[in-house]
């Protein structure tokens, strides 16, 4: 018999250094494809091109720009609900490549 009594050398015949090289490098890919994420820039826009934003894969906000003519200070709300929906936009379009990138280890809970 194998050591520690366990035919096949493991648990039931299974390489628990087999299992460890595997584990350590899907840690490595993963990390590898974070660091990808986080160099992208996602950009969105709205309004028409009123409104301007771009992040980074590691959800910083990079830029605002908004044009001129949609600042009105008799309507900020509307001003506001166009930075938080071109903001949002460009965060669900880092959390779609995170899902992306990151889904292929298939691990729960991991975007």
């Amino acid at each position: 018999m194998a050591r520690g009594g366990f035919p096949g050398g493991g648990f039931g015949g299974f390489n628990m250094n087999q299992l460890m090289k595997q584990a350590k490098k899907m840690q490595e890919e993963m990390e590898k494809s974070q660091e990808n994420l986080a160099s992208q820039t996602f950009d969105s826009t709205t309004g028409g091109g009123a409104v301007y934003a771009k992040v980074n894969g590691s959800k910083e906000v990079l830029e605002i720009k908004i044009q001129k003519d949609v600042v009105d200070p008799e309507d900020v709300e509307m001003l506001q609900d166009l930075i938080l929906t071109c903001v949002n936009d460009a965060l669900k379009k880092v959390d779609t490549a995170a899902s992306q990138e990151l889904g292929k280890y298939n691990i729960p809970g991991l975007k």
